[in-house]
């Protein structure tokens, strides 16, 4: 089992930044892919930025350039680094690990955060 714990979200005025971290804990040996997804009311949840465990990165087209996902292979850590927020960013986000090898060498799939929300107003 792997647990996620979020920080990070609150309230900003346009123009601001926020910086998000989410922390995995259980037995975990390694961690493929980290990443962050955010779902706005009324819409469906859509990929922010992923990022694996030898650094490639992948962003949605909406936050390129803005936001920058980072990770601590050590210390299971992800963090997005949220800059020029505007208030489209407005959603609630959700860390999320995929292809987790144990320490009994077993493979887990895809766990979820329990998201926080980000609020950007204008």
């Amino acid at each position: 089992q792997v647990q996620l714990v979020e920080s990070g979200g609150g309230l900003v005025q346009a123009g601001g930044s926020l910086r998000l971290s989410c922390a995995a804990s259980g037995s975990i040996f390694s961690i493929r892919s980290m990443g962050w997804y955010r779902q706005a009311p009324g819409k469906q949840r859509e990929l922010v930025a992923v990022i694996t465990s030898g650094g490639s990165t992948n962003y949605a087209d909406s936050v390129k350039g803005r936001f920058t996902i980072s990770r601590d292979n050590a210390k299971n850590t992800v963090f997005l680094q949220m800059n020029s927020l505007k208030p489209e960013d407005t959603a609630v986000y959700y860390c999320n690990v995929d292809r987790v090898l144990t320490t009994t060498r077993s493979y887990e799939y895809d766990y979820w955060g329990q998201g926080t929300q980000v609020t950007v107003s204008s």
